[in-house]
């Protein structure tokens, strides 16, 4: 990574701790980052973390310490000798005698340093450290002696072990890579340390022997290191100044040198490739960067790995591949082989921990507090009436309006414009006599007397202004008891009027500033009907509304008043903060205005930003549930910070200007600017400025990155101190100006970006500088109790942020933010500042995934599958309520283990994981839009934000985050995974050939009452599973995936018409052009054909409907009350009860007997006509009929009213003495009565009506079953409906109850087939996607069974409702720990024994059968069956 926080802040700190040898140069010479100088003459930079902070290394060893210390300096110099077993020996203080030995390891045994001191006290400590690579900053070996502790992450402190009159530290060395030890020894009795002549005593170790010491590094190996090192850079083009710089210097052999071309490949000729191209298209390649890779392998060396060694780490050899021979490569050599991979095998990688996914649960689920909100309209005041007067009578005419609070009075500013001429009009419930003290502008804020044209009767004209008496009103009405005078502008070329005033001798200012009324005409935002904000804290948007015109003046503003507004919101719960973050996102997203006319400094908009996240951090910590959109809140107001945090911004450009010589023109205007009133524009701005410096000043460049961010040449104009210039630099001032601009946009980010990942680093790092120029004086700590090894991480993370290969930048981000994760969950006092790290490596995430995009461009669906797992981390780690996604997660890395494993179902698996997966993602984008599209378009309709702008707030918000990216990458493997899975691009469910017109609907649920007058095929986006298929429909096409054995397609097939699921976006992507047009549909058993037709070929096409256009319709016989109010199973007659009862009674006894049957009373037919009949229910029965008579004119309205009427039938209590007690039982729970209501739900009402079914005569039993508390429910078709094939049978299994298989909950069950002369052998069609299921408690469960169900022609399954005693837990399905899904030869048993259960009861009937049941505990359980159709 160039020009980043490692030349700067990275070089602050005053700490020294253990790190990972990842270093980058300074690369400015006159840096600015030194410490004083008047202590130290020169300072020692290094870019590398130590432990929890970041590190300035000084040449002095002296630790710093809160109390002073004596120093003790022996005058010997400590010999070395690797060769001896004594290193050295001195005397320490005249008395005390200091020995160090080192022992040689030998086999099966380690280097050790004993360390003893004579005649000692009994407290000495060893404060000691490793040196490693030739650093002079120590390392904390992991093998410590007993009793070590870590000093600040700094050092390890060992006491000396007492023994005699001498003390012992033995300190074993275990890492090769350790050179040296250096140690101080400290009197703690005393505070006394001892030093070696001023330094530290330093102990060289010997070092194994250098196998290739005299070995040289080969140039092929030089060049390709080089090579990557450019590479990791992100493949810098040099100037032409470098390249004139650089060609002086030869940087690769002549190409026929022996060794020019003879080095080995990792995979076909990729090296050599990457050689090829590097010499013919890059001419040069600077000096340091060649040698800085020659350094590199040299080092290697002499640690002691031989050429072999070396050449192998580079290129990853597996022993297989062979030498180039030494010639130059002809025309066919330079054409690479096909690469299985683009990835760079040497490019340096952290190792991440295995964690337990489950470590990620999050099950928050936030709650939002429902507001008592008065409806009762506040009655307006008196300058509410005259203003409201005042629009009414100009109308469109009125071009601005500002309200400014006096106390607890107002007064309002109304400014019109007709005919090119400007009147202002000023009113206020200001009792007191009230003096305008007022002046024009023809630039923002400046005063200048009026000319005397202007002024209204009885105005005194002063030096630069006038004074006006207000008027009060003459109307006798007092509620139009206002003081007002009017001022009539007519064409002068003024922009706006500024004003005080004055009551009493009292001046009356705009919170300390001048009152200011803008004349601007601008582009007028209209204000929408805001509606009745429901779904949204009502409340808390009105008052945000009323307060905008004071968050209006600047920044400070409105993050002082939506600081006073976060405990209202944390009240009104998720609902609240959403108001909030929709508040502060149209503020980024510059929807409204910024800041007007308001002065103020830097440090005071940084101080407000300091409070409002302060307080959002508190609420973090109160309400955990909360966390993900107080992160969305954080991200779009920036950090802030205390004291002078924010007045660097002024002070800091003025650093910038003095060291280029650059004070005016465009650098000037923006120092106004920033002076006036800073804002995240300038961070843009800065960028810009680089980026133009960067292409050698090309001023396009400068437009393009400004103009790209939304900042035009008009918006640069518009500020309170424009920008009217371009900017213009001489070469020379080149290095120092990026240099600069670099560390000011630092600053610029530390306040206005919260999602900055460099200072967000610093933040938590922490830093310190002293002396002259940026961060002057800046001191902030690091935090402390973070992991250990967490700033090794980050520095990784920064030192690799740029690179082209983003697999290990990806890991290391999401590493670290696992290791932040914990610091996160706790109440920490440094919060806030943790939570912009992690909102800023969750950004970062984002930004690489999106720049990988083309490393996956050719990728197999391993590593697709790899990245997915990564993007899908990410997003859990940012979500509150995760359970989904770390199940998905699971899938994911089940999965990729399955293919790395050659399972043939590989990518059946990870086809239903990936279904999963976008189905949480639609979970999720559903919440937001429930939560914050309310809010936006009721706040937004207040405040007058671009209607358009308001349409998509949800969609840009859901941009932003992970779950685009995780969709993009789904769209990416879904193709392959099909393709490999042999899925194709459709699953037919309902197999018909028809021609229609093609119509496009958002949701079949939304038209499925509807009636088409001509065939139609229907594209619908969305299909539940539980509608019903409009009438004149003879096809639905769908990209959603109901099951194929749910209610709607059951539905489809009864019906003859097609239904199938699209897979293929760009399939129906075609299909939906093609809306209005008559298309024929050809399917098979696996694909759908379709293609136009004339209008004249419709004749004769098959359709749904039979020749007169409507299905037939049914009769029914009306039954009657048999006496009975309960029956057990044995009395199941068709008089009594309906087809379902009557089934499951017939089979009993007569299964296999490992087939079990549940125990079945029921309430037969007439029970519901005779309760509804007897007194007691006079006024229901009374009610009753008369909503019937409504509905049979046609309001269908009346269905809901009519359910909530039978719920308040009363059982007579004489009837529960007459029966069983079972039947008492049942008799007592009223919950047979929603079944009875079911009658009248909207989708059996329409469903009955449309066959023409008597909707009087339908008589409803109740079958009242024992419930199984089942770990999977099963529905079985005896012959597979999508083919017809009946010797074949087809079922759907799903966790838990069945509902989740009929009914609308999305996601597909667990499907097979198994032939019927093979029933040992069931074949596995598509794994589950499902992520709810349902779990109940062994109880009761009230069935519907009408007569108007399983009739012929008509299945009417599922109409009506089926209520359980017990309410049934949802519970999310974790698949990976699911026996069914993770053990073969478990699934082969089960579904083998479901399948044999469903040919018994086909062949107990001698016809197709649909048969649903359950299993528990590995046992079959029937519950229903009925004809299949």
């Amino acid at each position: 990574m160039s020009n980043t926080l490692g030349n700067s802040l990275l070089h602050q700190s005053l700490y020294r701790f253990a790190v990972l040898e990842h270093q980058s140069k300074t690369s400015c010479a006159n840096s600015l980052f030194q410490a004083s100088s008047a202590i130290h003459k020169k300072t020692f930079l290094s870019t590398s973390f130590r432990g929890n902070c970041l590190n300035v290394k000084k040449k002095s060893k002296i630790p710093k310490g809160g109390r002073n210390m004596n120093y003790v300096v022996p005058h010997a110099v400590l010999a070395t000798n690797p060769a001896s077993e004594l290193a050295g020996r001195y005397n320490l203080d005249g008395i005390s005698e200091l020995q160090i030995d080192v022992t040689a390891p030998t086999s099966g045994s380690l280097m050790q340093v004993v360390i003893q001191v004579s005649n000692s006290s009994n407290s000495l400590v060893l404060h000691w450290g490793g040196i490693r690579d030739g650093q002079k900053n120590w390392v904390l070996p992991s093998c410590q002696p007993d009793g070590s502790k870590l000093y600040k992450n700094r050092a390890i402190r060992t006491p000396f072990v007492k023994s005699g009159s001498s003390s012992t530290v033995t300190i074993e060395i275990d890492d090769p890579q350790i050179q040296a030890i250096e140690f101080l020894i400290i009197e703690e009795s005393q505070n006394k340390w001892f030093k070696c002549n001023g330094d530290n005593f330093h102990v060289q170790l010997a070092q194994r022997a250098k196998r290739s010491s005299n070995s040289s590094v080969p140039e092929d190996l030089v060049q390709i290191q080089a090579y990557l090192r450019w590479e990791r850079k992100g493949k810098q083009m040099y100037t032409p100044e470098q390249e004139k710089a650089s060609c002086q210097y030869s940087v690769f052999a002549n190409p026929t040198d022996a060794n020019a071309y003879s080095f080995q490949f990792s995979i076909g000729s990729f090296f050599f490739h990457i050689r090829v191209a590097w010499i013919h298209k890059l001419p040069y390649v600077l000096q340091e960067e060649y040698e800085a890779a020659r350094t590199e392998l040299q080092d290697e060396l002499e640690r002691g790995l031989s050429v072999e060694e070396l050449r192998s780490k580079i290129t990853k050899s597996d022993g297989k591949s062979k030498t180039k021979e030494a010639s130059a490569p002809d025309e066919k050599s330079k054409t690479p082989k096909k690469q299985e991979t683009n990835r760079h095998y040497n490019v340096e990688k952290i190792q991440r921990k295995r964690r337990d996914f489950m470590e990620l649960l999050n099950k928050y689920a936030a709650e939002s507090v429902k507001e008592n909100v008065n409806n009762t309209p506040k009655p307006p005041t008196a300058v509410e009436l005259f203003t409201k007067a005042k629009e009414e009578q100009y109308g469109d005419s009125v071009i601005n309006k500002r309200t400014f609070k006096l106390g607890d009075k107002k007064v309002v500013a109304l400014v019109t414009k007709t005919l090119g001429k400007t009147k202002v009009y000023l009113a206020t419930d200001f009792v007191e006599p009230l003096t305008l003290h007022w002046a024009l502008s023809k630039n923002a804020g400046e005063w200048q007397a009026p000319p005397t044209s202007l002024l209204p009767e009885g105005s005194t004209l002063l030096d630069q202004a006038s004074e006006t008496q207000f008027k009060k009103s003459s109307s006798s009405d007092p509620t139009y008891q206002v003081q007002s005078l009017e001022i009539e502008i007519g064409e002068e070329d003024y922009v706006g009027m500024p004003f005080v005033l004055l009551s009493g001798g009292n001046w009356m200012k705009d919170s300390g500033s001048d009152f200011y009324v803008d004349f601007k005409t601008g582009p007028k935002k209209v204000k929408q009907n805001p509606g009745g904000g429901k779904g949204t804290a009502k409340a808390l948007l009105d008052k945000i509304a009323d307060m905008e015109s004071e968050a209006q003046k600047s920044f400070m503003h409105r993050f002082n008043i939506a600081a006073d507004l976060v405990d209202w919101a944390k009240d009104a719960g998720e609902l609240g903060l959403a108001g909030i973050l929709v508040w502060m996102r149209f503020m980024a997203t510059r929807q409204l205005t910024w800041n007007k006319n308001y002065n103020v400094k830097p440090r005071e908009i940084s101080k407000a930003q300091d409070r409002l996240t302060d307080l959002l951090q508190n609420v973090c910590k109160s309400q955990p549930q909360n966390r993900e959109i107080l992160r969305m809140i954080m991200s779009t107001v920036g950090r802030g910070g205390e004291g002078d945090v924010g007045q660097r911004i002024r002070d800091e450009i003025l650093v910038v200007q003095r060291n280029n010589n650059c004070s005016g023109g465009m650098m000037e205007e923006w120092h106004q600017k920033l002076h006036n009133n800073t804002s995240p524009d300038d961070v843009i701005i800065c960028q810009a400025l680089i980026d133009y410096i960067k292409s050698d000043f090309d001023i396009s460049v400068y437009w393009n990155t400004l103009n790209s961010n939304g900042i035009t040449k008009e918006r640069l104009l518009s500020y309170d101190r424009g920008i009217h210039s371009e900017p213009h630099f001489s070469s020379d001032q080149k290095n120092c100006l990026l240099h600069d601009l670099g560390n000011y946009m630092r600053t610029l980010k530390a306040v206005h970006s919260g999602a900055d990942l460099e200072s967000a680093i610093a933040n938590c790092m922490g830093y310190k500088a002293e002396g002259q120029g940026f961060m002057v004086g800046v001191n902030i700590n690091p935090i402390v109790g973070l992991p250990s090894g967490f700033p090794d991480l980050l520095s990784f993370v920064l030192n690799h942020v740029e690179d082209k290969n983003v697999e290990p930048l990806l890991e290391s981000l999401l590493e670290a933010r696992e290791e932040l994760r914990p610091s996160l969950l706790n109440t920490h006092d440094r919060l806030r500042d943790l939570l912009f790290l992690d909102i800023a490596l969750d950004s970062t995430v984002r930004t690489v995934i999106e720049r990988g995009y083309e490393e996956l461009k050719n990728a197999g669906p391993e590593k697709i599958m790899y990245f997915i797992s990564l993007v899908l981390e990410n997003l859990a780690l940012s979500s509150d309520n995760n359970e989904d996604l770390i199940y998905c997660l699971k899938g994911w890395d089940h999965a990729m283990n399955l293919a790395k494993g050659g399972d043939s179902n590989w990518a059946l698996y990870a086809k239903s994981i990936l279904d999963r997966t976008r189905l949480a993602l639609t979970t999720k984008a559903e919440h937001y839009q429930k939560i914050l599209q309310p809010s936006a378009e009721y706040l937004g309709s207040l405040l007058g934000v671009d209607k358009w702008a308001l349409s998509i707030f949800t969609e840009e918000m859901i941009r932003a985050g992970s779950a685009a990216s995780l969709s993009a990458l789904l769209n990416r493997l879904d193709p392959v995974l099909r393709k490999t899975a042999n899925l194709g691009s459709w699953q037919v469910i309902s197999p018909v050939e028809v021609t229609g017109y093609v119509e496009v609907v958002n949701e079949l649920l939304a038209v499925q009452n509807k009636t088409y007058e001509r065939p139609t095929i229907l594209v619908a986006k969305n299909v539940r599973g539980e509608e019903e298929i409009p009438d004149g429909t003879v096809a639905v096409l769908t990209p959603d995936m109901p099951d194929v054995l749910s209610h709607v397609s059951v539905r489809a097939r009864n019906s003859k018409v097609c239904f199938a699921t699209c897979f293929d976006p760009d399939i129906l992507s075609d299909l939906q052009s093609k809306e209005g047009k008559l298309l024929c549909l050809k399917p098979t058993s696996a694909d759908v054909v379709y293609s136009e037709v004339k209008d004249s070929e419709l004749s004769g096409a098959s359709t749904n409907s039979t020749e007169d256009g409507s299905l037939p319709s049914i009769s029914l016989v009306k039954k009657q009350f048999a006496g009975r109010y309960a029956i057990s199973s044995e009395e199941f007659t068709s008089e009594m009860v309906g087809a379902k009862s009557r089934n499951i009674s017939y089979i009993k006894g007569k299964v296999p007997s490992w087939v079990g049957i549940p125990t079945s009373i029921a309430l037969p037919f007439g029970v519901f006509e005779e309760v509804l009949s007897e007194g007691l229910n006079k006024e229901v029965a009374e009610k009753l009929q008369s909503l019937k008579k409504r509905l049979g004119n046609g309001e269908t309205e009346t269905l809901g009213e009519i359910r909530k009427t039978v719920l308040g039938l009363a059982a007579p209590p004489q009837l529960r003495e007459k029966h069983s007690a079972k039947a008492t039982e049942v008799m007592r729970n009223t919950l047979f009565k929603m079944v009875w209501a079911s009658k009248w739900n909207e989708r059996a009402y329409y469903s009955t009506r449309k066959v023409k079914l008597d909707h009087d005569f339908l008589c409803m039993s109740v079958l009242v079953q024992e419930v199984i508390n089942a770990d999977y429910a099963f529905v079985i078709h005896t012959t597979n409906p999508s083919s017809g094939d009946s010797s074949e049978i087809y079922t759907e299994v799903v966790k838990g109850l069945g509902e989740t298989l009929v009914g609308a909950y999305p996601g597909r069950a667990l499907s097979f087939v198994c032939k019927k002369d093979d029933l040992d052998s069931p074949k596995l069609l598509g794994y589950p996607s499902k992520p709810i299921g349902l779990f109940i408690r062994r109880s009761l469960i009230f069935r519907s069974d009408s007569n108007g169900e399983d009739l012929e022609g008509y299945a009417g399954a599922g109409l009506y409702d089926s209520v359980p005693m017990d309410e049934e837990e949802k519970v999310v399905v974790d698949y990976s720990t699911d026996p069914l899904i993770m053990d073969s030869n478990f699934r082969n048993k089960i579904l083998s024994s479901i399948a044999r259960a469903g040919h018994a009861i086909e062949e107990l009937y001698g016809s197709a059968q649909d048969i649903e049941g359950v299993v528990k505990d590995g046992k079959i359980y029937v519950v229903q069956t009925r004809p299949q159709m």
